[in-house]
């Protein structure tokens, strides 16, 4: 029978409990993934009995905990809206946006709260997306032209515009890219289901010019190919969109393109 050694200080401990306060109307229990690099050590789960009856969404429950019960607790946010992809976390098992997720949506019971996983921990709730956003870098997202400006903007007919639609809307919160088996095993070489879609959405763009070049750059066993269409992507994008699909596009064009 094999035996898996677990690597220094990944073994998560329980912490510490934070009571309900008296008079609490509406309680329910949250578990928050807590790790101080300024620390080190193991990471922790901490569990804080919350009244949730002014908190529609997890984000309104993480910052009553941050601005009422434990200053400590560091996450990021930005718009609440469901645009910027700052608060995407694992919430109750799934890759989500804590300022989207409604508790009405989630299980009875008490709620787990992770980072996104399989990526680097800066603090708490927070991983680094350095390497994602440097992937991204790499696939040149912006129209790539060798024809002369024209006089005003580059056209497009609302047909080439309806192309886009599915693609656009990805604001590269990296839920997708961290529910991803092949992301997990393959984190340097394969691109990922955000950025091939981000990729996808350049090369179907009718005003670029780089179609080929672009195709080129993808061609690779690892960047684009190691893709088994687990569906991951897809089933936990919280804007709705597939990942899954641009990448099977992607691999199409190659193959028309050999052909």
């Amino acid at each position: 029978m094999a035996e898996f050694t677990l690597p220094k200080n990944s073994k998560v401990k329980q912490g510490q409990h934070h009571a309900a306060p008296p008079g609490a109307k509406q309680v329910r229990t949250f578990h928050v993934y807590r790790w101080d690099p300024d620390v080190g050590g193991n990471p922790r789960m901490d569990s804080y009995d919350v009244d949730v009856s002014n908190t529609p969404m997890v984000l309104d429950v993480l910052l009553k905990i941050k601005n009422e019960i434990d200053p400590t607790l560091t996450l990021r946010r930005s718009c609440r809206e469901g645009i910027c992809g700052s608060c995407a976390m694992n919430i109750d098992g799934g890759n989500t946006l804590a300022c989207t997720k409604a508790l009405a949506d989630l299980p009875n019971g008490d709620v787990k709260i992770y980072p996104l996983p399989h990526m680097p921990v800066v603090k708490d709730l927070i991983p680094d997306l350095s390497k994602f956003y440097a992937q991204y870098a790499s696939i040149k997202p912006w129209i790539r032209t060798q024809s002369a400006p024209p006089d005003r903007e580059r056209l497009q007919s609302p047909e080439e515009r309806k192309k886009l639609d599915g693609l656009y809307e990805c604001i590269l919160c990296a839920c997708c890219s961290t529910a991803c088996p092949s992301y997990w095993w393959n984190p340097d070489r394969y691109l990922g289901p955000a950025v091939l879609l981000q990729a996808y959405r350049w090369i179907i763009d009718s005003r670029d010019e780089d179609t080929g070049e672009r195709l080129d750059d993808l061609e690779d066993p690892f960047k684009l190919y190691r893709c088994h269409t687990i569906m991951n992507c897809t089933n936990t994008c919280p804007k709705g969109l597939n990942p899954a699909q641009a990448i099977g596009e992607i691999k199409q064009l190659l193959v028309k393109r050999a052909v």
